[in-house]
Order: C-alpha cells, then sequence, then structure tokens
C-alpha cells in the first residue's frame, strides 16, 4: 500500500452515505462497471462513466499495488437492439443466404467494440483486467466459472423465479428487500400505474431472465427451450465469474440504477444467497450537451467517435485528452453540461499544464496532496486546483538545476492519464530497477516489488511480465508510455 494514501472514502448510492472504502481482501480488490452495448459507437454519454472509473481505477492500483486490484468491465453482445441491427445492415444478405443472423450478429458487434476500444484509448483510458462478453457466459462453462442458465436455475430451485409463458421471471415479491438501491417500494409498482402488466406475470415488477427466440433470433438451448438470456442476468454472471458472489466496488452510470442494478442486485442476492452483491455502488451523473438533453431529435447527439474525427462539434475535432479533462473537471456525481466551451476551458488549462510540465525532463513523485484528493470520493476538482498551484510554482521556478514542481506535476498528469510526451529516462536505472524488483519477487517480497513497478510507471515506463520461452524463466520488459 502507498506510503501517501491517508484513507480512501467514496459515496455509496446504497446508503447514500459516504463511506471509508475497506477492501474485502486488500490484496485482490474487485470492481465491476457496466460496459457497452455493442449495436452501435458509444456516444459521449457513455464515455464519462469509462472515464470516471478508470481514474478511479488507476487510484486503487496507486494505493493496493497494480497486481491486486481486478477491475471487469463487460461488453453485451447479445441483445434485441444488436439484432435489429444486424437485420438492418445485412438484411439482403441474410435473406439470399450469402449470410446467417449470427455472422450478422458477430459483424456488427466486432466493428462497434473495435471502435469502443479504439475510442476510449484516444480518451487515455487503461484497458481493464478482464472484458468478458455476454456470449461467452450464456451456458454452462468448461472452466466451471459462473454463467447465466446456471444462476437462473438456482434462482428457480431457490423459489426466486418461476417459468410462464414460455420465459422464466424474477419473482420480485420472493424478495422482501427488493429495491434498497433505488429506494422503490414494490408496493407503489401497482398494474395500471406506470407499469404495462403482462398477463403472465405474478407481480408488475417481475422482470424477464429468459425468453424464448424464434428462428429468426439467436438463442441457446436451455431447460426452457431455445432462448437468449434477459439483459440483466448478464452482469450477475459474468460479475460472478471473475470477481465471485460477493466483491467490492460496483460502478455504471445513473441511469443504471433502476431497473438494472437493482435487478442485478435482486438476482445475485437470491441465487448466491448472500446479504449484498457489491459493498459499494457507485454512479455517475447524467451528461446534457450545450444545456439540452442528448437525443437524436434535437440533432446533439454525438458519438466519441465524431468528436475525435469531425467537425461535427464546435465546427472542429477534439483531442481525446480535451475530452478526457472536460469529464473530469466536473465532480462525478454531478450532472454534467458538456459544451464547446467547456471544452475550449480544458483544452487551455490542459495546453498550461503541459508546458509546466514541459519544464521538467522527466516525472518525479506523485503529488500527496493530488492523491489525498481522489480518495475523497475522486474529488477530481480538488486535485486539479492543486496541479495549478503546481504549474504556477513551475513557471516561476529560477532556481537551478531540477524543477521539483514542474517533475510533480508530470507525474500526476501521467498518473491521471494525460499524454505530457514521451518521458525522459535513464535506461540503465530503469534495468536495475528492474533486476532489483525480480530479485524480490524471487524472494516473495511483493510489496516492495510493486513499488518499485509503481514508481517507474508514474515515471511513464511501463512493465511487461512474461517467461522466456527458451528457458521458462520470468523476464521483464519494458516501454516508456505517452
Amino acid at each position: 500500500m502507498s506510503d501517501a494514501f491517508k484513507g480512501l472514502r467514496l459515496y455509496n448510492t446504497l446508503t447514500r452515505t459516504k463511506t471509508d472504502f475497506v477492501p474485502i481482501d486488500a490484496l485482490n480488490v474487485r470492481m465491476y462497471v457496466c460496459g457497452p452495448t455493442v449495436y452501435d459507437f458509444a456516444h459521449i454519454g457513455n464515455a464519462r462513466p469509462v472515464i470516471v472509473f478508470d481514474v478511479l481505477f488507476r487510484l486503487l492500483r496507486h494505493v493496493y499495488g497494480q497486481a491486486h486490484v481486478t477491475y471487469v468491465r463487460n461488453i453485451t453482445d447479445v441483445d434485441d437492439k444488436i439484432n435489429a441491427r444486424a437485420l438492418r445492415d445485412f438484411g439482403g444478405e441474410i435473406a439470399a443466404g450469402k449470410l446467417s443472423l449470427n455472422e450478422a450478429i458477430r459483424r456488427v458487434t466486432e466493428k462497434t467494440a473495435d471502435q469502443f476500444h479504439r475510442d476510449v484509448a484516444t480518451l487515455g483510458c487503461l484497458e481493464p483486467t478482464v472484458e468478458p462478453r455476454a456470449t461467452e457466459f450464456v451456458e454452462p462453462r468448461a472452466d466451471g466459472k459462473a454463467d447465466m442458465i446456471t444462476l437462473i436455475q438456482s434462482l428457480i430451485k431457490r423459489g426466486h423465479a418461476y417459468v410462464a409463458a414460455g420465459e422464466v421471471l424474477f419473482d420480485t415479491a420472493s424478495m422482501p428487500d427488493y429495491g434498497q438501491l433505488s429506494k422503490r417500494n414494490l408496493d407503489e409498482q401497482q398494474a395500471g400505474a406506470r407499469i404495462a402488466v403482462d398477463a403472465h406475470k405474478k407481480n408488475p415488477g417481475d422482470f424477464v431472465l429468459w425468453k424464448l427466440s424464434t428462428q429468426e433470433e439467436p438463442g441457446w438451448e436451455s431447460p426452457w427451450g431455445r432462448g437468449r438470456p434477459g439483459w440483466h442476468i448478464e452482469c450477475s454472471a459474468m460479475s460472478a465469474a471473475y470477481l465471485g458472489e460477493v466483491f467490492d466496488i460496483h460502478g455504471g452510470g445513473l441511469d443504471l440504477i433502476f431497473p438494472h442494478h437493482e435487478n442485478e442486485i435482486a438476482q445475485s442476492r437470491c441465487a448466491h444467497g448472500t446479504d449484498v452483491m457489491a459493498n459499494i455502488w457507485m454512479h455517475n451523473g447524467f451528461l446534457q450537451v450545450e444545456g439540452q438533453k442528448m437525443s437524436k431529435s434535437l440533432g446533439n447527439f454525438y458519438s466519441i467517435h465524431e468528436l475525435l474525427e469531425t467537425e461535427t462539434f464546435g465546427g472542429r475535432s477534439w483531442p481525446g485528452e480535451v475530452l478526457r479533462l472536460a469529464m473530469l473537471m466536473t465532480h462525478y456525481r454531478e450532472p454534467i453540461d458538456f459544451s464547446v466551451r467547456k471544452l475550449e476551458e480544458a483544452e487551455n488549462t490542459l495546453r498550461k499544464w503541459k508546458r509546466a510540465a514541459d519544464l521538467a525532463p522527466a516525472a518525479g513523485d506523485l503529488p500527496t496532496k493530488v492523491v489525498e484528493a481522489l480518495s475523497d470520493d475522486l474529488a477530481t476538482y480538488a486535485a486539479f486546483q492543486h496541479l495549478t498551484l503546481l504549474a504556477n510554482e513551475a513557471a516561476e521556478f529560477d532556481g537551478k538545476g531540477e524543477n521539483p514542481a514542474a517533475a510533480s506535476l508530470k507525474a500526476a498528469l501521467l498518473f491521471l492519464g494525460f499524454d505530457v510526451g514521451a518521458a525522459k529516462v535513464d535506461e540503465a536505472a530503469v534495468n536495475k530497477a528492474i533486476a532489483r524488483r525480480l530479485e524480490l519477487i524471487a524472494a516473495k517480497n511483493w510489496a516492495e516489488a510493486d513499488r518499485i513497478r509503481d514508481d517507474l510507471l508514474a515515471q511513464g515506463v511501463q512493465l511487461k511480465d512474461g517467461k522466456d520461452p527458451a528457458t521458462g524463466e520470468r523476464i521483464t520488459t519494458w516501454e516508456v508510455k505517452r
């Protein structure tokens, strides 16, 4: 654990309070964040949770060590919107027998998933530790990891789900405290109020776990017939597969609290017999564009790709790091008004910071005040105030030798995912540090080995461990990250 760590506090949507973060296992900190449904290019609203939880991922790795944090962000590649997009784009080829529906769906999801990865990399986001695809977790797996069909069977066996009209539905009345996350009372969800109730449902709030597929729809064989999973069960299976029945943090956008996250909790708790699914639930606020709700009908619906590559917003394209800073200038729980003015402010601020950071040839130590600010429920605004102070101090530095403020600023910018140019590193010093780290690993001194790796990362040097193909011995390569 980093010496700069003074305590991490996070706002928990489940309790509506800010609380001390105490991981279940400090050597295995686990976080799950709902990822994209890949039927179309991700829009700018989708970028906010990716950026927010990337910062949290970086902070957790700094505090607990890179090897001790698992970040799972899924890909939803089975969805009725995906089916519709496949039919729209490849309907002619499907009708002519040149392409199966499953092949068409794969083309849609591969294209949009690849674009998503390119977009978020340009936004400065690290890859998650694991990125499971929903289609890989529908049926029982050879490796024994959690899957959707087995979870549904468990819910039926425990009396929390039932089969009706060809569907498997979750019985919300079987869970006395259903609605804790969204604070919705089941008694308020009466038929005819605002919910269209299907005749085969026991309760208006019951939701689909499994639904039958026609021959024209993708499907998997199951005890209830050939069909496909409901949306909510996907994340319950994938989170359990990699993080266990109970894990530390679950994140996503505010719009997912109900019904998605509420129903995830219901499924997971009832299937596993646990009191919680995740100890802390975190949600980022909504995004508006120029003061209005983003919608295609208003003509203010922008994909990340459009903002990065075209001149559709403000008459120009925008660098990924500018979009990243603009997102982080507002606290993650607050609503954000995404505007040209905000992007211009972010661009000017970033230019000032980078000009000051360039006064140092290499990154110094990560400033404690930046870590402390982020440790207070990701208070990015407070962290950025300190960066501005460092930039001012660096610009006014008239001493001889190194510019400590500039070096600290460069370290902070690298840590936060901003490009400040390739770090100038002493190759001999890096190789010496790697050799020392390998000695520590051999001695099983993991904490000190992690510290060396994290120190190098703060300087822009990323390590990659592997094995020598000839000898099988552990080797470490490195590269300078921009």
